[in-house]
């Protein structure tokens, strides 16, 4: 038992001082400023890796949301895949024209006013 306890140690010992020469030895011929620079790298890699996730979720969510209709008959959601509901069967393309009506800027709109005189 003694003798396989050191002979995983010496194996463990063996390993380190390994590792440590070759980092020695890597130190020597790059110098200590690669290191420094690509652990730099690499928590900068850790850091920006989920802000890119996120922003390639939010332009996709975008995207799916511009093609979601709701029919103005029964309420139902729907992709923009078809042209009528498929609850009802009322027409989507008139929903689409609204919407886009809604989304008109205010100097583009006419609004009708009806003027009274006040006694």
């Amino acid at each position: 038992m003694l003798k396989e306890s050191y002979v995983s140690f010496s194996k463990m010992n063996k390993s380190l001082f390994t590792y440590s020469l070759i980092f020695l030895i890597l130190i020597s011929l790059f110098g200590f400023n690669f290191f420094l620079n690509l652990i730099g790298n690499l928590l900068l890699l850790i850091f920006l890796i989920p802000l890119l996730i996120i922003a390639v979720l939010f332009i996709s969510f975008n995207s799916l949301k511009s093609k979601v209709n709701t029919c103005n008959q029964c309420g139902t959601v729907t992709l923009g895949i078809n042209n009528t509901c498929m609850n009802c069967g009322a027409d989507l393309e008139n929903t689409n024209s609204k919407s886009s009506e809604i989304l008109k800027k205010p100097s583009e709109t006419t609004i009708e006013v009806k003027a009274e005189e006040i006694k």
